[in-house]
């Protein structure tokens, strides 16, 4: 038997009875594709009183077509991505019920009863875990899949594991190449052309941003989740998981964390113009820089104390060793961070908090906060010594804004 896409919602049935045990013999099931569909097959598969998520990597991006192919190999990568992440936090992640390589298909929880974050954030909702659970996240996944707590042999190992070079060609490309130039992927407010165009002249960003994509290609430091943006969270008022592992890599911590706080940033960025109360939109802004604060502590703290209790190469428990490391980890963090508020404000892949903004002057003034906000990121990230530094320095751009 060799690959075969799902034909029919018979196909998708069948499937999910062969390889997973959630529903009777006889049960009438219901099949309803769903996501957006850029770039896999997403099905949900429902009984009366149960459901599971059906996923199948096509060797092509699904919305384009064969005209540009992407390796399967990615569905594999996600299922282990998922697995290896549930051994460390498995109530912040979707369960794995089955994978079929030959397929190219993940069979996993149902995570409906949590909201995507994206809708969350553009809703203005408080919720109390989230940034602690994206900390925790953080701190778990990228501790144990790193030098600070493997060995060589097993450090190495996974990084031959997470080979995926399809995917991240395409955030090498959309998060360090294209928004800097006239690329026809991007996608520009015709009132942000000029403020694109001086973007574009900035000699001393483009540096910056190049010594970024540098560690992003060379730095093999941990297990990425490499696409780590409000849509691929779901939350709610008691719980968090994080989905969609299929850019995994090992590369530069910092890379995961940054993409996170960055789309905190573009939330922000949007609040400005998006419609609602003057107030209770600038609440919901200083609710998010307290989040960024929490989340990145929670992340520090837990790494700190892992580093304490479990890393055994001696030269890594240097006294002072922690401090430089989180250090240097920080200022990476927030030059990603800015790499993703740039990239979603004048590249391809745009996101709801600001293309929801209706008027596009009034979007083009949130967007202009945006790349404001996306520069001192990158240009500052070596300044802040402390997350609060960096949160206040924030606050002054949003509220003067």
């Amino acid at each position: 038997m060799s690959f075969k896409k799902f034909a029919s919602d018979a196909d998708v049935i069948e499937f999910a009875r062969q390889h997973s045990d959630l529903f009777m013999a006889d049960e009438p099931l219901r099949v309803e594709e769903i996501g957006d569909g850029n770039i896999n097959f997403v099905y949900r598969v429902s009984g009366a009183a149960t459901s599971l998520i059906i996923k199948q990597a096509l060797p092509y991006i699904r919305s384009i077509g064969e005209g540009w192919p992407l390796s399967q190999d990615r569905i594999r990568i996600e299922a282990e991505a998922l697995q290896l992440e549930a051994s460390h936090c498995p109530d912040l992640v979707p369960e794995v019920y089955h994978y079929d390589a030959e397929q190219c298909a993940i069979v996993m929880e149902d995570i409906s009863a949590y909201d995507n974050l994206r809708n969350v954030m553009v809703a203005r909702q408080k919720l109390p875990l989230l940034a602690e659970h994206l900390g925790r996240f953080l701190a778990d996944t990228l501790f144990y899949t790193s030098d600070l707590y493997l060995d060589g042999h097993a450090k190495k190992a996974l990084v031959q594991r997470f080979i995926n070079p399809d995917l991240c060609k395409i955030s090498e490309e959309l998060f360090f190449w294209d928004p800097y130039c006239d690329h026809e992927r991007n996608s520009i407010n015709e009132y942000l052309r000029a403020d694109a165009e001086q973007l574009w002249q900035d000699e001393a960003l483009k540096l910056e941003v190049a010594q970024l994509k540098l560690k992003f290609l060379n730095q093999a430091e941990a297990l990425l989740h490499g696409d780590l943006h409000a849509g691929s969270v779901f939350a709610n008022e008691s719980g968090t998981k994080i989905i969609d592992p299929e850019f995994a890599f090992i590369g530069p911590a910092g890379f995961d964390i940054g993409s996170i706080i960055g789309n905190y940033v573009l939330n922000i960025a949007g609040q400005s113009n998006l419609p609602g109360d003057q107030a209770e939109r600038e609440d919901y802004q200083q609710w998010l820089l307290n989040g960024i604060n929490i989340l990145w502590n929670t992340f520090a703290q837990g790494v700190r104390q892992h580093m304490r209790d479990e890393t055994t190469d001696p030269s890594l428990q240097q006294a002072g060793f922690a401090d430089w490391y989180l250090s240097s980890l920080l200022a990476d963090s927030l030059g990603y961070a800015g790499t993703e508020v740039i990239r979603r404000t004048v590249g391809l892949a745009h996101v709801l908090d600001i293309e929801s903004i209706e008027d596009a002057q009034q979007r083009a003034e949130s967007e202009r906060l945006a790349l404001t906000l996306g520069k001192l990121l990158i240009k500052q990230r070596a300044s802040f010594n402390t997350i609060e530094a960096l949160s206040s320095n924030l606050a002054d751009q949003i509220f003067c804004h």
